[in-house]
């Protein structure tokens, strides 16, 4: 495939290369417009490849692309990931450079990194390096950028970084003890702990990400090598089949894995908040940072939301005197690079709102910070509010003008303010077989396909084991903004369970078709608006998980992320409950057991689950109401 790049190749052999380099794993190509665009690296700048030592002797493979126009001195921005710097050879020319194309005729100095152990660099890889360690990945940024400036010409001595999801995570730890010449970074979809982001969420094991990421991208390489490993294949389009038979989770071993995927027996060996995942939290360590930081995420990212959110709130609490600005955008993961951004599955944003963030956002701010042009200031979060489909500036976030409201869980299904007077009391109760789950999806897939955070959830209405509540229609629009909590008095009759609680926008009856499906009917769309999962387990400590006493009533807490979002005039709130999500979530044997990846087949049962609604203590979200516009 690297020959696709020699020189005089052909339009469509660089077309080809396009379809074929998207790979599973975390990293994508945009495509492009014009036919020109695919041969303006190579006629513009020129490529080296390099092996730059690191403190403790270990070489770093480094592809480094510098204009051929060399009248003036350039910026130089980065990209390490463990992801392949492809196309290797110094005759092989990637097809765009940095975060979007109009960056790359702006011309910097372009760097890219297979970070050390992966692919062609030395060492030994492993998965996000603990930040406690002698050699991390911050001394390993730090000491790029002195050979760097040491050793390339023609550079104005300022340097950025970026990357998106693991290389969003190596940016954000490039950050830490900042390099002087560091002057600007954006982390994009980072990763900032893997017990809530990708493969848990709040203990809850994401099965099908975690286990399509490691069956391939996981999977051993013997030296440096130029190749990717293959995707993995199902045998089959129907995730909840293949799941459903891989369950005990033992039989991911036995029947694909073996010994061989090293970080999957590490998961399996750690199913608690413990010093190996404590070691992997990169959020205490976001400190002694003095470069310019544009942190991005999308609303609907199915892989990570969680880290863009607190990387963001983390850095604003540590370092109070850098300029730290924050963009959430109605993407899914990498949206921004790979989509124009106008919608996601079903629903429509109004607009392509890529192409607004790549022009208006990204690429002024690493042109102000790296090249000193005067461009307007960043506010501190530049959000897009889904449902009126604006983008809206705030000067903090969460903005202080929310009103924290309760919604509380209502008899016949209601969703209303005013909470059940003292002497009501009230329970609703499901039965969760792990032998029949509820499913997340209503179509066949074996992956965590991009859409389902904004998927219809109406197909779920008639299932016993889902409960829901529904509020009237609103009279005027609502905005809700920020954290969401939701807050559940919960029981069971056996000694483990699962709650996964989503907030859903219910749309009218009669609601008109979004423009990219003209003759699908909306009215009624059931949308999610947000969604996330506990392992009840974990209710009172992620590192010291207990069971649940039978029938014995328990308060569980459970933060959503933050939204921003408008409910319609004429729309409805509706929250659904329940205590499987399959594939998606792996089937809680709902048998206590010390180690659930141990689980044994008789470790499986039904059991009766139980949502209070008592005037006392009543089960309810929180939702913050936005009281006033804070567009500047």
């Amino acid at each position: 495939m690297i020959h696709l790049f020699k020189k005089h190749f052909a339009i469509w052999a660089t077309l080809f290369f396009i379809t074929a380099s998207c790979s599973s794993e975390k990293e994508a190509y945009v495509p492009f417009s014009k036919a020109e665009d695919s041969t303006f690296v190579y006629q513009n700048y020129t490529k080296q490849e390099v092996y730059i030592p690191m403190r403790d002797g270990t070489k770093l493979f480094t592809a480094i692309y510098t204009p051929k126009d060399q009248r003036e001195q350039y910026p130089i921005i980065m990209y390490r990931t463990p992801y392949s710097v492809q196309p290797y050879g110094e005759d092989n020319y990637k097809i765009d450079l940095g975060p979007n194309m109009r960056m790359t005729r702006d011309k910097y100095i372009f760097i890219y990194q297979d970070v050390r152990g992966a692919y062609m660099s030395e060492g030994h890889f492993v998965n996000m390096t603990p930040q406690n360690r002698r050699i991390n990945e911050s001394t390993d940024t730090f000491d790029t950028i002195e050979w760097l400036l040491t050793n390339v010409k023609n550079h104005n001595g300022k340097v950025g970084q970026w990357g998106i999801s693991y290389p969003g995570f190596y940016t954000a730890a490039g950050m830490i003890n900042s390099h002087p010449s560091l002057v600007a970074a954006s982390p994009q979809a980072p990763i900032a702990d893997w017990f809530f982001d990708d493969f848990h969420h709040h203990g809850a094991f994401f099965l099908p990400h975690t286990f399509n990421f490691f069956a391939s991208f996981g999977q051993p390489k013997k030296g440096p090598t130029k190749i990717r490993n293959p995707r993995f294949q199902h045998g089959t389009n129907d995730g909840y089949a293949f799941f459903k038979e891989m369950t005990p989770l033992s039989l991911a071993k036995e029947y694909y894995l073996g010994d061989s995927i090293a970080f999957w027996n590490e998961i399996v060996a750690h199913p608690n908040y413990d010093s190996f995942w404590q070691d992997r939290n990169l959020l205490p360590h976001l400190k002694n940072i003095h470069c310019a930081v544009l942190t991005v995420g999308g609303w609907f990212d199915a892989e990570d939301l969680y880290g863009p959110l607190k990387i963001y709130e983390t850095i604003e609490q540590n370092n109070p005197d850098i300029s730290n600005t924050i963009v959430m955008g109605p993407w899914s993961h990498g949206g921004w690079r790979r989509t124009a951004g106008d919608h996601l599955g079903n629903v429509h944003f109004g607009s392509k709102t890529s192409n607004f963030y790549n022009d208006q956002i990204i690429t002024p701010f690493f042109a102000y910070h790296l090249k000193g042009k005067e461009e307007e200031k960043l506010p501190e979060a530049y959000m897009f509010q889904t449902g009126t489909n604006e983008w809206k500036k705030f000067e903090e976030w969460p903005p202080k003008n929310i009103e924290k409201v309760k919604y509380y869980f209502k008899v016949k299904k209601g969703l209303s303010r005013t909470p059940a007077k003292e002497n009501e009391y009230g329970t609703d109760i499901f039965e969760s077989d792990p032998a029949n789950p509820v499913p997340f999806i209503d179509y066949e897939d074996t992956g965590m396909p991009k859409t389902y955070m904004t998927d219809d959830q109406g197909f779920l209405l008639d299932r016993p084991d889902v409960l829901y509540y529904l509020s009237e229609p609103m009279e005027e629009d609502l905005t809700i903004a920020g954290p969401i909590l939701a807050h559940l008095i919960a029981k069971t009759n056996q000694t483990a369970a699962d709650w996964i609680v989503k907030l859903i926008d219910v749309y009218p009856m009669q609601h008109p078709p979004f423009p990219h499906q003209p003759k699908r009917d909306m009215g009624r769309y059931h949308q999610m608006v947000r969604s996330e999962a506990i392992r009840g387990r974990f209710r009172e400590s992620y590192q010291y998980p207990k069971p649940f006493e039978p029938k014995k009533s328990e308060t569980i807490d459970l933060p959503l992320l933050d939204v921003l979002h408008t409910f319609k005039k004429g729309h409805r709130i509706m929250v659904q409950v329940q205590s499987s999500w399959f594939p998606l979530v792996d089937i809680n044997p709902q048998t206590y057991v010390e180690n659930i990846f141990e689980a044994e087949p008789e470790d499986f049962v039904k059991a009766q689950h139980y949502i209070g609604r008592s005037g006392l203590n009543p089960s309810y979200i929180e939702l913050g109401i936005l009281q006033e516009k804070e567009e500047k």
